[in-house]
C-alpha cells in the first residue's frame, strides 16, 4: 500500500514541491510514497514545474485508512477533513507546532527556518541521497519563494546555504533573477476573481476555539490591486460567513517595498489594532517591514484570543 505525502489546503509552492521532494527521498529509502495535493496549484507553482519539468501531483482530498506524511503544516484546520482517520507517519515543517495528534509514534523534522524544502534538503543530506537536477531546481525556487528571496525575517543561514547548494546541482547561476521571474508570474492578477485572490495562500487557524483565516498575496507591486479593493472585501465577507470565522485577514505583501497592506473583516477589529499597535482606516493598514505571516502576524494575533 502506498503512503501519501501532501501539504496544506490551498497549497503553495513549498507544500507542493516539498511533497514531491519528500516522496522522492522516501522512495529512494525503500518506502512506496506518492506525492499528492489538496487543492489547485498556483501560477507560481506552475512556473516552477514548467521550468524544471515537474509533474503536478495527483489531487486527493480524502485519506481515511491511509498512511500519510504531512509537509508544511501540522494544524488540523489545514488538513483533510478525515485526517484523524489516517495514520500520520511523519511531519516535515517549519511552522509552529499545530493541534494535530497521533495514536502512534511518528517521524518529525520541524525546524525554525525559512522553508520546508530546506528541511527536506537537510533530510537528503542526512541520508546521503543525491538530489536530481530538476528536483533541486524546484526545491531552490520554493525556498526563494518562502524566504522572499532572503528578505523574510524567517530566512536563516541554513536557507541561503541550501539555495546555493541546490543552485549548483541544477546549474542555475543567477538564481535571484530566476526568482524575480517567478514572483512576476506569481503577481499576475489580470482576470483573477476575488475568490482566487483571497485563497491563493489561504490558511485557517484555530486560536483557542476561535477560527481565524489568513491569506497572503506576495507581489512585485501590490498597487495592481488598488482598483480591486471593493471586490476583495466583499468576497472576504462571504468567506468569513461561509467558514464561520471570527476574523479574516488578507495580506498584500509588496516584496519590493518590503511591507504588507493588511485587509481585515472581523467581529472585533480592535484585536487587530492591538496586535500591531496601529489604527485601522477603512479596515486596512500598511505594515512596514511585515513579510512573514508565520513570524510577524500569527504570533501577534493568537495571544489575543
Amino acid at each position: 500500500m502506498s503512503t501519501y505525502i501532501f501539504g496544506h489546503t490551498s497549497p503553495d509552492s513549498d507544500s507542493i514541491v516539498g511533497a514531491m521532494a519528500l516522496a522522492y527521498l522516501k522512495n529512494q529509502l525503500g518506502e512506496d510514497c506518492v506525492p499528492t495535493r489538496q487543492g489547485e496549484i498556483s501560477a507560481e507553482t506552475e512556473f516552477i514545474l514548467n521550468k524544471f519539468n515537474g509533474t503536478v501531483p495527483e489531487l486527493k482530498t480524502s485519506y481515511a485508512g491511509e498512511n500519510v506524511y504531512l509537509v508544511d503544516f501540522s494544524d488540523k484546520a489545514q488538513a483533510p477533513k478525515d485526517i484523524m482517520e489516517a495514520t500520520i507517519l511523519g511531519i516535515v515543517d517549519h511552522h509552529k507546532l499545530g493541534d494535530l495528534t497521533t495514536s502512534t509514534p511518528l517521524e518529525c523534522w520541524i525546524r525554525p527556518i525559512g522553508c520546508s524544502n530546506t528541511v527536506v534538503k537537510e533530510m537528503f543530506d542526512h541520508h546521503k541521497v543525491e538530489i536530481p537536477k530538476d528536483l533541486a531546481g524546484m526545491m531552490m525556487c520554493s525556498i526563494l519563494s518562502d524566504t522572499v528571496i532572503f528578505k523574510s525575517p524567517t530566512c536563516t543561514k541554513v536557507d541561503t546555504k541550501a539555495v546555493k547548494e541546490l543552485a549548483e546541482i541544477c546549474g542555475v547561476e543567477d538564481y535571484k533573477s530566476l526568482a524575480m521571474e517567478m514572483f512576476i508570474a506569481k503577481s499576475a492578477v489580470n482576470g483573477a476573481s476575488a475568490r482566487n485572490l483571497n485563497t491563493r495562500d489561504y490558511k485557517e487557524f484555530d486560536m483557542n476555539g476561535v477560527k481565524v483565516g489568513v491569506n497572503q498575496l506576495e507581489m512585485v507591486d501590490i498597487s495592481a490591486l488598488d482598483d480591486r479593493r471593493r471586490d476583495i472585501f466583499e468576497d472576504m465577507k462571504l468567506i468569513k460567513e461561509e467558514n464561520g470565522l471570527h476574523t479574516i485577514i488578507v495580506l498584500l505583501t509588496d516584496i519590493m517595498k518590503e511591507g504588507s497592506t493588511l485587509y481585515t473583516v472581523s467581529d472585533d477589529e480592535s484585536k487587530i489594532e492591538k496586535a500591531f499597535n496601529t489604527k485601522l482606516e477603512n479596515s486596512q493598514v500598511w505594515l512596514d517591514g511585515v513579510l512573514s505571516r508565520k513570524k510577524q502576524v500569527i504570533p501577534f494575533i493568537q495571544p489575543l484570543f
